[in-house]
C-alpha cells in the first residue's frame, strides 16, 4: 500500500519504512542508514521528508516531563500540539501561542518556523528552551543553550529531534470574535493597528472586492474584549452572529468556538478543532513573509492579481508575527506580515499564477521602501510546513555539500574556533537565502 502525505498530493517513494517504538530503536535506525527521511504528522506538501529509507516517528511513546514550579516542560518531539495541550491541562499550564492547526507535530513546527498570529507573538520556535537530537551516527545528544539560535529552525540539517523543552505559563482562557463585511480601506490604512488590536488577528480573503472575514482572539482578561462582544469595536464591519469556516462554502463544525465565548486556550487559539479534519484537506499551501511595515503594500499588490487567483485559490490568510533571533527563521530580526495561501489541490496553482504573485511582490523583496524590506517565500512545494527533522545522514560529507555555495569566500566567522560547524552551515544558509528559494 502506498503512503501519502496529509493532503494526498504526494506519494512517498520510500521502499524501506522504519517505525521505531523506542528511542533505542530510533538511534539504531538512524545510525544504520546512509540517508533517511523522517515524517510525523505528514503536514507537508512535498517530498523533502522522503528518501529510500523513511523513519515514521508516530509509533514512539508520547510523554511529558514537568518539574513542579518550573516554567518549562520537556515533551516527546513527535507529539502533536493537541497532545501537548492535553498533557499540560492537569498541571494548569499552557503555551503562549499555537498555530492554526493543533494537528501538527512539535518537532516539525519548530524546525520550520511555523507560526500562529499576533504582532507581539513570536513563532512557535521561540518557545523552545532545549532540544535533544539523534545525530547521523545514531548518538543522542543535547543541544547547548548557546547553540539554540542556530539549531531550532534547522529543517532537519542537524538530526532527528527526539525531545523538545518548551516554555510554559499558567493556563488562561481565550475568546474569539469574528467580523465580516470589512472594507479593504480599513485594512490598508490601518494595517499595523488592526493586527495589533487583539492577542491574535487573522484576515481571511480571496482578494476580491472586500475582505471576507477577520478573526480576533483575546485573552479573557483583555479589557478590549467587552467592546467586541457588543459588535461596535471594528468600524465598517459587522460582527458575525453565526460561526463561520474560513472557506465560506464549508461547514463551521470543524472550527473552534467563536461568538465571544471564553474557553480553554488550546480550544480557541487554533482555528480548527483537533477532532476534525482541518482546513479543506485536499489542498496545497504556500506562504510569503514581508516586513510588517510593508504589509499594506503587499496586500495591494495581491489585490492587483485577484482575477488570476480566482480559480485556484481556496482562501488566503493574512497574519503577523513578532521578530525573533533564530537564524533560519522567516521572521529573523524583523516583525513580519505573513500571507498564507491555501490552493486547490486539483488543479494545483499553475506556474503562471505562482510567477505572477512573485512578480507582484518582487519590488518589496528588492526594497520598495528601503533596505529593510526583504521578502521571504516559504513554499510548501519545496519544504514542509511542519514535518519532523529530515534527511540527516552523511556526516561531514553532507555538511560540505550544503556549504558549497560559499566555497572560496571568507565568511565573517572565519578563524573563530568557538563556532561549531553546524552553526556555521546554518548561518551560511541564513545569510544566503537565495540558495534555498526558488
Amino acid at each position: 500500500m502506498s503512503e501519502q502525505n496529509w493532503a494526498g498530493n504526494y506519494t512517498y517513494r520510500a521502499a524501506d519504512w522504519r517505525r521505531p517504538t523506542s528511542v533505542d530503536e530510533l538511534q539504531a535506525a538512524v545510525g544504520a542508514a546512509d540517508r533517511i527521511g523522517v515524517i510525523g504528522s505528514r503536514h507537508s506538501f512535498n517530498g523533502l521528508g522522503d528518501a529510500d529509507t523513511v523513519i515514521d516517528l508516530t509509533a514512539l511513546p508520547t510523554w511529558m516531563h514537568h518539574v513542579e514550579g518550573s516554567d518549562e516542560v520537556a515533551v516527546a518531539a513527535h507529539m502533536t500540539y493537541a497532545e501537548v495541550a492535553a498533557a499540560l491541562a492537569p498541571h494548569g499550564l499552557a503555551l503562549a501561542n499555537l498555530a492554526s492547526l493543533p494537528h501538527i507535530s512539535v518537532a516539525g513546527a519548530v524546525a520550520t518556523g511555523t507560526h500562529g498570529s499576533g504582532s507581539r507573538n513570536g513563532n512557535l520556535s521561540t518557545a523552545v528552551r532545549g532540544l535533544r537530537v539523534v545525530r547521523a551516527d545514531g548518538a543522542l545528544v543535547g543541544v547547548a543553550a548557546d547553540d539554540l539560535a542556530g539549531s531550532v529552525v534547522a529543517m532537519g540539517l542537524l538530526g532527528v529531534v527526539e525531545s523538545v523543552t518548551l516554555a510554559v505559563e499558567p493556563a488562561y482562557e481565550v475568546a474569539q470574535v469574528v467580523y465580516d463585511d470589512l472594507t479593504w480601506d480599513t485594512v490598508t490604512t490601518s494595517f499595523e493597528t488592526l493586527f495589533d488590536s487583539a492577542y491574535s488577528v487573522s484576515v481571511f480573503s480571496r482578494y476580491g472586492e472586500r475582505p471576507e472575514q477577520v478573526w480576533l482572539k483575546f485573552r479573557a482578561d483583555d479589557a478590549r474584549l467587552h467592546d467586541h462582544r457588543s459588535g461596535t469595536a471594528l468600524a465598517g464591519a459587522a460582527r458575525a452572529t453565526v460561526e463561520l469556516h474560513p472557506i465560506r462554502s464549508m461547514s463551521a463544525e470543524a472550527t473552534t468556538a467563536q461568538l465571544g465565548q471564553p474557553g480553554r486556550w488550546d480550544e480557541r487559539l487554533p482555528h480548527f478543532r483537533a477532532a476534525f479534519q482541518p482546513s479543506a484537506g485536499e489542498e496545497i499551501q504556500t506562504e510569503f513573509f514581508v516586513d510588517l511595515r510593508d504589509g499594506a503594500a503587499a496586500l495591494e499588490a495581491l489585490r492587483g492579481i485577484a482575477p488570476a487567483l480566482d480559480d485556484v485559490l481556496l482562501v488566503s490568510e493574512i497574519r503577523t508575527v513578532a521578530a525573533d533571533a533564530l537564524w533560519m527563521s522567516p521572521t529573523y530580526g524583523r516583525h513580519s506580515a505573513a500571507f498564507h495561501f491555501t490552493w486547490r489541490r486539483d488543479p494545483p496553482p499553475s506556474i503562471g499564477q505562482s510567477a505572477s504573485s512573485r512578480m507582484r511582490l518582487a519590488p518589496l523583496r528588492l526594497g520598495l521602501t528601503g533596505e529593510r524590506s526583504s521578502i521571504h517565500r516559504r513554499s510548501m512545494w519545496r519544504r514542509p510546513m511542519s514535518e519532523p527533522a529530515t534527511s540527516v545522514a552523511g556526516g561531514r560529507r553532507s555538511i560540505r555539500k550544503v556549504a558549497s555555495p560559499m566555497r572560496g569566500r571568507r565568511p565573517r566567522w572565519a578563524g573563530d574556533p568557538r563556532r561549531s560547524v553546524v552553526n556555521r552551515v546554518a548561518e551560511r544558509r541564513r545569510r544566503r537565502p537565495s540558495a534555498r528559494r526558488w
